[in-house]
């Protein structure tokens, strides 16, 4: 939803999760000392490549100026981030964790006859099933989830900034001039009636169909939970970025 949004300033790129993160992921491991030669690889190698990553990829095919780059992967690189492009700045998009379980488990019921790559095409298993393979430590939420608590109370939170899901939808406008004023960008006009973003062919390809697909216009949506009551229970204390007690470094939540 907010790639759609920004994408509609002519100046920014924006777009879902994108291959980016993977591989400064795999680049690391490769130049780590798992390679016998990287015993000729050095830190100042090490850096330029990566760099190089960012440049190469973001070519002559970007003609924007400003590129946000999607990967659940950037809160656990927030160090990495700062020694590479030190005026870099970090969004996490946030929402109350049982509500991200069920638009998930809403999704998977939709499309009953594709097994969803998001675990592993296995026909098999149970919301119950589901929700934990989604909150364990490499599942994708519970990765994310806790990527972000490092990068929270890590100490390079200076270029990080917490968006919530609930201020999008309900005061789009406030939550676009929070992210221009953060990122140093003059202010543009969007239309919150008119969203548009989908990326059908992988969706359809990951056997989940909808999974990137936006609403054209943005607005408060109430609906009725399908999770169990205990499965979304279970989740429903895991909004920290709410407790202002627990922002031990005054990072900005919108």
């Amino acid at each position: 939803m907010l790639a759609g949004l920004l994408r509609q300033n002519p100046r920014f790129h924006a777009g879902m999760s994108g291959p980016v993160g993977g591989l400064f992921n795999t680049l690391q491991g490769d130049m780590s000392g798992r390679n016998e030669y990287s015993v000729f690889i050095s830190d100042t190698q090490r850096r330029r490549i990566l760099q190089g990553l960012f440049d190469e990829y973001y070519g002559p095919e970007f003609a924007a100026e400003v590129v946000f780059d999607t990967n659940r992967i950037w809160c656990s690189k927030l160090r990495s981030l700062k020694e590479l492009f030190p005026a870099a700045k970090v969004i996490a998009c946030v929402r109350h964790v049982p509500w991200i379980i069920d638009s998930i488990e809403q999704l998977i019921r939709r499309n009953t006859f594709q097994p969803s790559a998001i675990f592993n095409y296995q026909p098999g298993g149970t919301v119950y099933s589901r929700s934990e393979g989604l909150a364990n430590g490499d599942g994708m939420v519970g990765f994310a989830y806790n990527a972000l608590k490092e990068a929270y109370y890590g100490e390079d939170t200076a270029n990080l900034m917490l968006l919530q899901y609930e201020t999008l939808v309900s005061n789009p406008a406030s939550a676009l001039k929070a992210i221009y004023d953060f990122i140093g960008e003059p202010a543009f006009i969007h239309d919150f009636d008119n969203v548009s973003y989908d990326a059908d062919e992988f969706d359809i390809r990951a056997g989940t169909p909808g999974l990137h697909t936006v609403r054209r216009k943005i607005a408060v949506r109430e609906r009725t939970s399908v999770l169990p009551p205990d499965v979304f229970r279970r989740f429903e204390n895991d909004a920290f970025w709410r407790d202002p007690q627990l922002n031990l470094r005054g990072v900005r939540v919108v």
